[in-house]
């Protein structure tokens, strides 16, 4: 058969338990807006894509996600851009006090 071989009922319930696992609605990438498509993406879930998963159209990391509700986008749960703001902040803050540090100890 040139497209291989019909699916039975078991393997058929399997694929729908499998299915109803992850977000049955569509990921965005937030930065350029490109919708994912499992088709261009070897077959996998969102959800299945690793850490290093970059989106095809502008390199944007994994976090950069959000689910598509309807007309609204969120964000994911892998902690977003909280994290990297608040270290970013924390570190900024820490030069700015080692500079006052020092300048006071010359």
């Amino acid at each position: 058969n040139v497209f291989g071989k019909r699916k039975t009922e078991a393997q058929k319930a399997e694929e729908a338990e499998r299915a109803a696992q992850f977000w049955q609605g569509e990921w965005v990438c937030k930065d350029c807006g490109y919708i994912y498509n499992r088709g261009e993406c070897a077959g996998m879930y969102f959800e299945e894509q690793g850490a290093g998963f970059r989106c095809p159209q502008c390199s944007g990391p994994r976090r950069r996600y959000a689910k598509k509700v309807g007309d609204r986008i969120g964000t994911t749960l892998d902690g977003g851009d909280a994290p990297i703001l608040l270290f970013s902040f924390g570190g900024l803050i820490a030069t700015i006090a080692f500079g006052v540090w020092a300048v006071q100890n010359l």
